[in-house]
């Protein structure tokens, strides 16, 4: 699972995911994509399982970038713990996705194949997405 090597900080605050995204709106490597149409905190295993199920339906052909890495660190305390002493532990790795982020890109098969196969991988991320495609195909 992805996750960085080492971090300036062990925790990070929580914060507030507001507006739309700036950066990663267009497609920059693939002819086809998925959009994110909400916002929201990707983890590292769905991010994994996703890319899975896509690279799984495509045979393994053509070519699948993921545009988000997570590099958040979420805390969560144990169970039945009292409130106060702290901070929990580093728990999980997530992405802070905003409405308008291309989160993954194919390129190399057609496109019925990736529209299925990027289907399938918005299928295990808990935000709704939008399948787009380049206007190069069209030429």
């Amino acid at each position: 699972m992805l996750q960085p090597k080492k971090t300036k900080y062990k925790k990070q605050q929580k914060g507030r995911i507001r507006g739309n995204s700036n950066k990663g709106i267009f497609l920059s490597r693939g002819l086809y994509g998925i959009k994110a149409l909400e916002g929201a905190w990707i983890s590292s295993k769905q991010l994994e399982s996703a890319r899975v199920a896509a690279t799984r339906y495509m045979k393994r052909e053509g070519q699948l970038w993921i545009n988000v890495f997570p590099d958040k660190p979420a805390t969560k305390k144990p169970q039945e713990v009292r409130m106060g002493k702290g901070k929990g532990p580093v728990e999980f790795w997530v992405s802070v996705v905003k409405p308008g982020r291309i989160l993954f890109e194919i390129d190399g098969v057609e496109m019925n194949i990736a529209k299925e196969a990027l289907r399938l991988a918005s299928q295990k991320l808990p935000i709704k997405m939008k399948f787009i495609f380049s206007n190069k195909i069209l030429l």
